[in-house]
This record gives C-alpha cells, sequence and structure tokens, in this order.
C-alpha cells in the first residue's frame, strides 16, 4: 500500500497565494518539500532546521528519529483532516494520531490579562512544537479559515492549498497541473 507521503512526493511548486496569518505556518509544515523535490522532514537535522526556522523548537532542542516519525504522522494526520474540507471522510485513525498529539503536546487554556484565551503546549521539545501546530489548526477551526484549507484531489499530489474562490469549490492545488491531469484521466478512462 503507498503511503500518503509517498504519494505527495513530488508536488508541484507552491503557486498559489498562501493561507492567512498563522494558517501559513500549518499550510507550510503540511507541504514540507522544497522546490528541488526534498522532503524538509525526511531527516531529524531537516525537520530541527524547519522547526528552528519557524520558532518552534527552542535552540537546545534536538529532534531524534522517533521525533521525525511522529512529526510525519502528525503531518500526514492533518493532510488527511483537510480531506473532510470538500466532503470526504476522516480516516479514524488520522483523528487518533492528532488527538494523541494534542495530549503529548499537553494542549491547557492559557489566560490573557487582556480577557483573551489561548491554547498553548505545556509540554517542551518537538511534542511542544506539533502543539503549537495543533492550536493554530484549532483557531483556524474556530474562525473558519480551516475550511478553505484544502488538500488536493489528486492522488498524484496532495498539496495542501487555501481555496479562495467565493463558493469554496476548489478541488486542485493548481488547476492548470492538477486539474487538467485528473480531467485528462477521467476522460481516457470513459473511453475506453
Amino acid at each position: 500500500m503507498t503511503s500518503t507521503a509517498e504519494k505527495a512526493a513530488a508536488p508541484p511548486p507552491p503557486q498559489r497565494e498562501p493561507a492567512p496569518g498563522e494558517l501559513a505556518l500549518v499550510q507550510d509544515f503540511i507541504n514540507a518539500w522544497d522546490l528541488q523535490g526534498v522532503d524538509r522532514h525526511s531527516k531529524p537535522k531537516l525537520l530541527e532546521e524547519w522547526l528552528n526556522e519557524h520558532g518552534l523548537l527552542n535552540s537546545k532542542g534536538r529532534v531524534t528519529e522517533g521525533d521525525l516519525r511522529h512529526a510525519v504522522e502528525v503531518r500526514e494526520a492533518l493532510r488527511d483532516v483537510l480531506s473532510a474540507n470538500y466532503g470526504e471522510p476522516v480516516r479514524k485513525d488520522a483523528v487518533e494520531t492528532l488527538s494523541r498529539a494534542a495530549r503529548s503536546a499537553q494542549l491547557v487554556v492559557h489566560f490573557e490579562g487582556s480577557g483573551g484565551a489561548n491554547l498553548e503546549p505545556a509540554a517542551s521539545g518537538v511534542d511542544a512544537a506539533l502543539g503549537k501546530i495543533l492550536a493554530i489548526a484549532f483557531r483556524a477551526m474556530l474562525d473558519g479559515t480551516w475550511q478553505r484549507l484544502k488538500v488536493c484531489r489528486d492522488d498524484t499530489c496532495r498539496w495542501a492549498f487555501y481555496d479562495r474562490s467565493k463558493n469554496r469549490s476548489g478541488s486542485w492545488c493548481l488547476m492548470s497541473v492538477c486539474g487538467n491531469r485528473c480531467k485528462a484521466r477521467k476522460h481516457r478512462a470513459a473511453r475506453t
């Protein structure tokens, strides 16, 4: 069986405008491939660099092989949950992975002096970094922006994109690439 990570090994370059605000960080975490096709989460050192670049891991934090496997599981579970934004059912194991990650991050409500509150990780290291990403996803679900973050319906791509269409009907990261490829496949299948 081909994993989601293997299916998404060669996504198109990100040519769409990124998701708004902090949701762009979640999108970038899911779309972990650089323009040369290298998965920035394929080795502990690469994930560590990515987390440090985004201020999610303190400079003394180190990423282990186990941390890497956990982060990739969370990334692929988030990608799977995005499928629900165009009506697909979410796999039970994806939901369980995200719930386990939230527990590992020890996400708690932190009340602020301004009268507001925020969801923050009490854990440290990679668990805290993943908790920050999950907290952003949670806030986006509350404010309605999450529903516009989708995963490309082309199974050979699965790139996360922000749907800016008025009717929220976007299905592909790029119509000119994945949309045309899917339509051509469908047309060929109908002719046989």
